[in-house]
């Protein structure tokens, strides 16, 4: 009786995890293939005509193509200042023991269990106050904030495990403590710090609540001008556009896959005592 009871459990644990998976799957394979779609309407899936009509209206767009040419500029500055942020709180954390660690941590996390609108429009009022106009330069503050907590949460989990008696035997043999991060404690937290860059990227790609309340006429993200086209000009250009971000944010991937390797990059970062 009890080994079907846990056939049964089994099943339902497969059956459980089929159904999360096309449910997860389902709406990219439709998304990309209406991005093909031939007719000159929104007709039923599957598409019973195939084109690229819709990525050549996207990449014939200058709204599109400024919109994206925002993302990856505003991503790339996002990604660099909030990893260097982010790693530099995650040691000073990792170091610190007296009182208040907990709540310093939690505060440095905070963006993640605030509401992405109460972020947006707090720092439309901070910005708006001390007088900074320019949409590019609110959109970096906006996206370095909402990036930051990625940062900190996997570098500090990269941290966790390394015995702080690596970095004193290091220091001992006289490297200095610049030395021992770079030699010792570096390549040990790499893993949480190269994911955390990597979260940091695609969040900031695909961040669409803080950034509708920082943009302006000339400074707007790629998924800004898609909620923005859907309201005025609802067509499958938004489709061709949804999956050009896809691309982007997983090309990040096969890039450092190709040029360094994830194995190298990632797989040997870690370590655990």
């Amino acid at each position: 009786m009890k080994r079907y009871i846990d056939n049964a459990a089994g099943w339902i644990g497969i059956v459980n995890i089929t159904v999360l998976l096309i449910f997860l799957i389902a709406p990219i394979v439709v998304m990309i293939g209406m991005s093909f779609d031939g007719r000159e309407y929104m007709g039923a899936f599957p598409p019973t005509q195939l084109s690229t009509r819709w990525y050549q209206s996207f990449f014939s767009d200058a709204y599109y193509l400024r919109g994206l040419s925002t993302s990856l500029l505003l991503a790339v500055i996002a990604t660099v200042v909030s990893t260097t942020a982010g790693v530099s709180a995650a040691l000073a954390l990792d170091r610190y023991t007296g009182p208040g660690k907990q709540a310093l941590e939690s505060l440095f996390i905070s963006p993640l269990v605030v509401p992405a609108v109460v972020i947006g429009f707090a720092l439309l009022l901070f910005f708006a106050m001390i007088g900074i106009s320019d949409g590019f330069t609110r959109l970096v503050g906006g996206h370095i904030i909402i990036t930051f907590p990625y940062t900190v949460r996997t570098t500090l989990a990269g941290l966790v495990g390394i015995r702080k008696t690596l970095v004193e035997a290091a220091m001992s043999l006289g490297a200095t403590e610049r030395q021992a991060f770079w030699d010792v404690t570096f390549p040990l937290a790499r893993t949480g710090i190269v994911a955390g860059a990597v979260f940091a990227f695609a969040f900031s790609m695909d961040d669409v609540a803080v950034s509708l309340f920082l943009t302006s006429p000339d400074s707007y993200t790629l998924p800004v001008a898609m909620v923005s086209m859907m309201r005025t000009n609802f067509d499958l250009t938004i489709a061709a556009a949804a999956v050009v971000l896809m691309i982007f944010t997983f090309a990040l991937i096969l890039i450092l896959d190709w040029t360094i390797g994830l194995d190298r990059l990632i797989g040997k970062g870690v370590f655990r005592s």
